[in-house]
């Protein structure tokens, strides 16, 4: 099970934490922000892209195949008719054949954050009156 604590005194700063970590996020300066850290969205395609070379790498890994260096972009983008998107290119610094790219295509697919995406969950809310 994954939590994170956030708190925030004023303005879109965020703090949030996780076990031994903090991290922020904000909005960009042009959105009213003070660009102290990645909006939510870039959070987001952040986790994507983490779960993705994590998942890669243990797979790679298993098979005793040398990927090198992992990059993966992330972009999100919504269309005019609400068409909510994310595109997700991936590059290994090694030489791979096409049955690997092929397989390693197919793991992308099946990583756990790439999953609870596709999928969507509900969500639930309580508010703490004090």
């Amino acid at each position: 099970m994954a939590t994170v604590h956030l708190h925030s005194d004023q303005g879109y700063q965020q703090v949030l934490r996780s076990r031994t970590h903090a991290f922020r996020s904000d909005e960009p300066a042009d959105a009213g922000g003070t660009d102290s850290g990645p909006a939510p969205y870039e959070l987001l395609l952040g986790s994507l892209a983490a779960c993705t070379g994590i998942t890669l790498r243990m797979y790679a890994d298993r098979k005793g195949w040398s990927l090198g260096r992992i990059e993966i972009d992330a972009r999100f983008a919504r269309a005019e008719d609400g068409t909510e998107t994310i595109t997700r290119k991936v590059r290994f610094g090694e030489a791979l054949d096409e049955e690997q790219c092929r397989r390693l295509a197919e793991i992308c697919e099946k990583t756990p954050v790439t999953k609870t995406l596709k999928r969507a969950m509900a969500i639930s809310t309580e508010i703490e009156r004090r």
